[in-house]
């Protein structure tokens, strides 16, 4: 198995993981200065507004300094700390659902459904990637942005690779239909919004 750093040199981050199970203050702040920026891309590209990826990263160091007994060394780092940044993730969402679930926004109800159209211009990775189901998002997130293995993305959702390869397919397609009516400047009525 190859050993995995994020930027490519530097410490060998299941070298940090296992020193800083052990209470050893710079690999804890070496591991956290390696992963952080990964992690905040995560969390903004599926919420778009950086303070609450913010709130994620500091929820997601709390979970991961309560769980690093869990962790087992000789393991791959980042699989596990994505599955944890997934935990929290699914929680504030599962969160944000139960409040709005009592709010009615006022827009909503002024809008009609139907056809409208659209500028030409193409919507940026953020939007599309919020307009898909919110597994689909996280799949392409971990592996266009995160830019892990198939396998690594297997273990942070806890499915097998097979799996990933038919949500990360479906994806695609999604985004394609999304794309279709962009090109000619005119959508149908909206199923992706």
């Amino acid at each position: 198995m190859r050993e995995r750093t994020l930027s490519g040199s530097g410490p060998d981050l299941e070298k940090l993981m296992a020193r800083y199970q052990q209470a050893d203050a710079q690999a804890t702040t070496a591991l956290i200065a390696a992963v952080t920026p990964a992690l905040l891309r995560f969390f903004a590209s599926q919420m778009g507004d950086r303070s609450e990826a913010e709130d994620m990263l500091q929820e997601a160091w709390i979970r991961v300094h309560k769980a690093r007994h869990t962790y087992r060394p000789g393991k791959p780092v980042l699989p596990w700390l994505y599955a944890i940044a997934r935990h929290v993730r699914v929680d504030r969402y599962r969160r944000r659902r139960r409040i709005a679930a009592h709010e009615v926004a006022v827009d909503a109800l002024l809008e009609r459904p139907g056809y409208r159209v659209r500028s030409t211009a193409l919507p940026d990775f953020d939007s599309m990637v919020a307009a898909l189901p919110v597994a689909q998002g996280e799949l392409l997130t971990l592996l266009k942005v995160s830019d892990l293995s198939l396998e690594e993305v297997a273990r942070a959702t806890q499915s097998t690779v097979g799996a990933v390869k038919q949500k990360a397919h479906r994806a695609y397609e999604r985004l394609r239909a999304m794309l279709e009516p962009e090109r000619s400047g005119v959508s149908g009525p909206e199923e992706f919004q």
